[in-house]
Parts: C-alpha cells; structure tokens; sequence
C-alpha cells in the first residue's frame, strides 16, 4: 500500500491477501443455529468484499445465505450431535463445508416437482459449481463451491 502525502492511498500488488479468508463456528443444534449461521455467513460475505475487495453482488450473496441455509439445516436435521460450518473464500469464489457427526452421506433425489421437502440436496447442486459428500473422522463433510460472478 502506498499512502501520500494528502491522505489517499493506493493499492499495489504487495496489498492483495495470498491466503483465502476462512472462517467457521460450531453449533450445537440450539433453535436460532440455522439463523446464527445465516448471520455468520452474511458477515463473512462482507469481510470478502473488504478484505479481499471481492465483487458479491446481492443475487450472489443470497446464493452464498441459500446454500448455508440447506447445508447447516441437513446437519441440523440428520445428525445427533454437533456441526461446524467452515467458509473459505477468496475473490472468485466461496467454499461452505458442513462438517456433522452422522457418517450416512446426504441423499440426492430425483427433480419430483410433486414432492414435498427434501429439495435442498437440488438447490445446493443447482447454485454450486460442484458439490461433494465425504466421510470424515467425526462424520462427514458437505463441501460446495460457489463462483462470485452471478450468472444472471
């Protein structure tokens, strides 16, 4: 960063952080969790556009708080214990991992519009560039990618 002498600075290359913004939070399945972590990805969004001058649009934003919402909700729902919701992102893209302690990988079924509930595994694979499901030493982990560019 260079600073003149009347105050305003100027970014150089030697400014742009190298390393992804991460963040997460651990929830205990408490009412108010899915809300809580709707709340801390909302900040996140918003430490990216500062900290990594990111471009997030609010389509995109709203995408981010949609994939949030499903990934933690699923971990609320169909795990007997604790889940961390981990965020990675840098100025192209955000990372949502849910990591929760049930090792039953997620079920994606097949577009029903007849059916009621379980569309969220759809919604996820729908707004994300990719989306994978893993068994980890504490359970799982749902990992979905999210590019920053809205697709309009």
């Amino acid at each position: 960063m260079t600073e003149h002498l009347d105050g305003s600075v100027i970014l150089t290359g030697f400014d742009v952080p190298v390393e992804p913004l991460r963040r997460a939070a651990h929830y205990t399945g408490e009412p108010g969790s899915i809300a809580d972590a709707r709340t801390f990805a909302a900040y996140f969004v918003d430490q990216l556009r500062t900290e990594w001058y990111a471009t997030v649009d609010e389509r995109v934003r709203g995408e981010v708080l949609l994939v949030v919402s499903e990934l933690v909700t699923n971990a609320d729902r169909h795990s007997n214990g604790p889940y961390i919701l981990e965020l990675e992102g840098t100025d192209s893209s955000v990372t949502v991992s849910v990591y929760d302690s049930s090792d039953a990988l997620p079920l994606r079924f097949p577009k029903d519009p007849r059916r009621i509930g379980r569309h969220g595994l759809e919604i996820v694979h729908a707004l994300a560039t990719e989306v994978t499901a893993e068994r980890v030493p504490v359970g799982k982990r749902v990992r979905a990618v999210l590019g920053l560019v809205s697709k309009k």
